[in-house]
């Protein structure tokens, strides 16, 4: 019978699935193209709103923005094994990645995978 101290201090994410290094090496590649890929869209909102700037005031709106922008892609893009499905998952649900990218991984991990998205899909509906 274990203690109950010992069980404060388990690993949290005891469901997550074990990466091989071929594994980690796919999720790396995808996902650093997703995370290109949303750097250059912000890159693209940004200078279409610097564009429209009209009064010094505006600048600041830039600067929130980009701000806000920021913190969302900070907390998202997390490469940590214990995070990577459901990272995988909400990058998938969002479209910034496809299902053909996920090719190599195994199985259990791209139903995990594909598993999340789907319910992060209908909870946004």
């Amino acid at each position: 019978m274990r203690h109950p101290d010992t069980t404060q201090n388990t690993y949290p994410y005891q469901n997550e699935p074990s990466w091989s290094r071929s594994e980690k090496g796919i999720a790396r590649k995808v996902f650093d193209a997703a995370l290109r890929r949303e750097l250059q869209e912000v890159m693209r909102e940004a200078k279409e709103m610097a564009n429209k700037i009209k009064e010094p005031a505006h600048v600041w709106n830039l600067e929130r923005h980009l701000t806000q922008r920021r913190k969302d892609i900070d907390r998202k893009y997390d490469f940590r094994s214990s995070r990577l499905t459901q990272v995988l998952g909400i990058l998938l649900c969002e479209g910034r990645i496809a299902e053909e990218e996920l090719r190599g991984l195994r199985g259990e991990k791209v139903k995990a995978i594909r598993s999340l998205a789907k319910v992060l899909s209908e909870n946004a509906a």
